[in-house]
């Protein structure tokens, strides 16, 4: 953990602003006062009038250019989770390297990446071990960057969220690959967002990597069960050893209405461990996580407009 010093933010620029967390940060921001910028490829999905709009994709130099010029702060939402391109590492790693670039020349004063959990020095899915190069990419620009690194977020419209939902609520047996038994640590969007603006209102010396999580470590089995049970419902589930992530999409894809990218994508990253390594986001900052239970019930009870809109390609919730 590095020094830092409180300041003010004048204009902060929001890379991913359309997807389900950039819509639900981009509020707080407006709320505390902020300045907000967004380059987005549509930028009527944006939510709110108050935000600054740039029309245009993040893999153009020039576009990013000028969406970075004047601001202090970035926050970093992109992730290519879903998408069809079987080059997915190198287009992350391109727009890492535009926002990287522009940083510098602009001399923005930090970057706040939502990463990704999970082990680096074990074999990572490739959307972890992409999510972690990004990390890397981004430290280049010799700008300050401070990587929050979650698994699965809690909330109502959240792409993972859903599809456990989905499941639950469709399927009285589930047949379900074995790596349901992994163990990760989900966050409620409440505290996620939280961090995000903890970490924006402190101004870092160098970069830093904290993982943020709730209180409650849990396998995909348990999770879906704990939706089962406060969804009122009895569910079974059936770990099997033969059920490839290709194949699982495709089911997801038939018994819920996640696009198969993107539910492979999700279930890809299951194999993978994501629990935190370390407890500095507790001892940094006065957020204190809500249990899964909380979060889940939290979740429930709203109905988010984003989680009508699961078929997109984009990052959804699996901060994966």
């Amino acid at each position: 953990m590095s020094a830092a010093e409180v300041w003010p933010i004048v204009k902060i620029l929001v890379l991913g602003g359309t997807g389900y967390v950039g819509r639900k940060l981009i509020p707080c921001l407006l709320e505390e006062g902020h300045q907000v910028r967004c380059l987005a490829r549509d930028p009527g999905k944006l939510i709110s009038n108050d935000v600054e709009a740039m029309g245009g994709d993040a893999i153009d130099e020039a576009a990013m250019d000028l969406a970075v010029n004047g601001c202090d702060s970035i926050v970093y939402l992109i992730h290519t989770m879903g998408n069809h391109s079987a080059n997915f590492e190198e287009l992350d790693s391109r727009i890492a390297s535009n926002v990287s670039a522009a940083a510098n020349r602009h001399q923005v004063k930090q970057i706040v990446y939502l990463g990704g959990l999970g082990n680096r020095q074990l074999d990572q899915t490739p959307h972890l071990r992409s999510r972690h190069k990004v990390a890397r990419v981004l430290q280049k620009s010799g700008v300050p960057v401070t990587e929050l690194r979650a698994a699965v977020i809690i909330g109502s419209g959240s792409a993972s969220f859903e599809m456990i939902k989905a499941l639950v609520n469709r399927l009285p047996i589930m047949i379900c690959p074995k790596w349901v038994n992994v163990r990760t640590q989900p966050i409620a969007i409440e505290d996620a967002l939280a961090y995000i603006m903890r970490s924006l209102e402190m101004r870092p010396l160098q970069s830093q990597s904290i993982d943020i999580g709730g209180p409650t470590i849990l396998s995909y089995r348990e999770m879906m069960l704990v939706v089962a049970k406060q969804m009122q419902l009895r569910r079974t589930i059936i770990p099997v050893p033969v059920l490839t992530p290709w194949l699982s999409s495709h089911w997801v894809n038939l018994v819920t209405r996640v696009a198969a990218p993107l539910a492979r994508a999700l279930i890809e990253s299951v194999r993978s461990e994501t629990v935190c390594e370390n407890d500095i986001a507790l001892r940094m900052f006065d957020v204190k996580p809500l249990g899964f239970e909380e979060a889940v019930s939290k979740a429930l009870s709203r109905k988010d407009p984003a989680s009508s809109e699961l078929p997109i390609s984009g990052n959804g919730g699996k901060v994966i």
